[in-house]
């Protein structure tokens, strides 16, 4: 029977950071992806023959610098077919608004000058306090119960980076930090296409609007990230977003882990309340002294341990870790460039014309209905670099929202509705796109959970809300990665600090395991 010093079950993103951290510090690894490619939601497919795009993340926002660095990923492949991209706030009059540099550093287009100096005042207002929150994505979440006092002197830092900023300031963030992202926004702006588009980031992927309390708090999250060494920037990597695992299957390959796929584990193997390996779906056993779960925090619980290894209370918890997943996927290609009315067909183009159209998409998701004008992202990366369409074509990718998983008409009959809804609201920003279009693509949040495992159709194995961050992701007791079973962790985007193509979740993992073994 092979044994291992610690099993990685998921060969996503995160699994492969933690993967990656943990050879390196000389451990026997191996890693478990139950489907015949690692990547999770960062891959690249081909949807209709010739066309090729990332199937779920198509950009990436927030890439851990350690991971990049760490493996050395620039040397197994990883480059950059953009980065720094441009957002355009579409109009439908065709008066669009460009967002150039980190995050709006300058502004493109009809601009009053009271809302170009506000913006400058309030961007910086809001990286700044972003800039605060940055150290936490690299610590293990502190544990406040006990009193440890490594734990409190974590805190205590942070507490004194705050101070530091000064009195207004951080009389200022302590009054923002929790109130929703529509207010600042309405406080500071007239313009509805900026303010559209900054609602629109603000609850990207999340069951909020941006009138919902503490929406404010994702923005902060987006914006202390960084791509490609770029911080609140995006970045497209050569090849589409697949580029990203591969290089890391192939960095953590060459440090001498082993990589299975089409390996679906059943179970986590459990003697004396310890882990102590895996059993396969068929039956095979592999023993190993830890076991890192890189997949949804409610599977790994519920079904690779069982409600029989586990308290009550810690079942209940698992079971009630909200997963509302509101967004769908769209692929579309084309036979020939589609005009958004003149804009730039390589910036990110976003479909928000203003706070209310995005608030008013979610309200219908709340009540188990699709958005009659939806919002949504959208991307053409064949309009960046080739090989994504036969020469003279283009690929769509566009993240759109709101959809709920539990659509109250059900997907069967909803999916041809919702798909309607979208391509008229395209071709009120695209007139004539329709006619371009060869072959569709529509991944409902259903599907995202059949093929991604994204309980749901959360992509974050986790909604990012206030509630469900920092100390209590992805819920109490469990934050710092170690769970109620001795020798079992978690590593996956549903741990902290959340989701998005990062890897930190996995390389933040292996640090508390390498800890915590140490000790041992």
């Amino acid at each position: 029977m092979q044994s291992f010093d610690a099993i990685i079950i998921g060969g996503g993103t995160n699994g492969l950071a933690a993967a990656g951290r943990l050879a390196k510090s000389g451990r026997k690894l191996l890693v478990l992806e139950a489907s015949s490619i690692t990547g999770g939601g960062a891959q690249t497919h081909e949807f209709a023959p010739g066309f090729k795009t990332s199937s779920v993340a198509h950009l990436l926002n927030m890439f851990d610098p350690r991971v990049e660095q760490g493996l050395d990923l620039g040397r197994h492949g990883l480059a950059y077919a953009a980065t720094s991209i441009a957002t355009t706030a579409l109009s439908a009059s065709g008066d669009h608004l460009v967002l150039e540099g980190s995050y709006g550093e300058r502004v493109l287009g009809s601009f009053s000058n009271s809302d170009r100096a506000s913006w400058t005042a309030l961007r910086s207002k809001l990286l700044r306090f972003a800039a605060l929150l940055r150290p936490l994505k690299d610590m293990t979440p502190p544990q406040l119960a006990g009193g440890k006092q490594n734990d409190v002197m974590k805190l205590a830092r942070l507490g004194l980076n705050a101070r530091m900023m000064g009195r207004s300031d951080l009389r200022e963030f302590m009054r923002m930090i929790l109130i929703n992202v529509a207010d600042v926004l309405n406080d500071e702006i007239a313009d509805d296409r900026l303010k559209g588009v900054v609602a629109f980031d603000t609850v990207l992927g999340a069951h909020m609007g941006p009138r919902s309390p503490n929406s404010l708090l994702l923005l902060y999250n987006r914006l202390a990230s960084e791509a490609a060494g770029a911080t609140a920037s995006l970045a497209l990597p050569k090849g589409g977003m697949g580029s990203v695992p591969a290089s890391m299957f192939a960095a953590v390959r060459s440090l001498g882990v082993e990589i299975r796929t089409n390996a679906k584990v059943k179970s986590v193997l459990i003697e004396g309340d310890r882990a102590a390996g895996v059993i396969l779906q068929n039956g095979e056993q592999i023993r190993a002294r830890s076991v890192v779960s890189a997949i949804n925090p409610k599977t790994a619980f519920l079904d690779l341990i069982g409600p029989r290894h586990l308290d009550t209370e810690t079942v209940r918890r698992a079971r009630n870790v909200r997963m509302r997943g509101n967004a769908c996927k769209l692929h579309l290609a084309l036979r020939s460039a589609p005009d958004f009315k003149g804009a730039n067909l390589a910036t990110r183009l976003v479909i928000a014309p203003s706070i209310n159209s995005v608030e008013l998409a979610f309200n219908a998701a709340k009540y188990g209905a699709f958005s009659e004008h939806p919002v949504m992202e959208i991307m053409l990366p064949s309009a960046i670099e080739t090989g994504h369409a036969p020469s003279g074509q283009h690929v769509v990718s566009a993240i759109v929202q709101f959809a709920p998983y539990a659509l109250k008409q059900g997907w069967k009959t909803g999916r041809a509705a919702f798909l309607d809804r979208i391509l008229k609201t395209l071709e009120t920003y695209a007139p004539g796109i329709g006619a371009l279009v060869t072959h569709c693509e529509l991944l409902t949040p259903v599907d995202l959970e059949e093929r991604y495992g994204f309980i749901g159709g959360n992509w974050h194995h986790g909604e990012l809300a206030a509630e469900q961050m920092l100390f209590v992701r992805p819920m109490p007791g469990v934050a710092n990665y170690e769970t109620p079973i001795s020798g079992f962790y978690l590593a996956s985007a549903g741990s902290h600090p959340g989701g998005g193509i990062s890897g930190a979740a996995g390389w933040n993992a292996a640090e508390r395991i390498i800890q915590v073994e140490a000790r041992a």
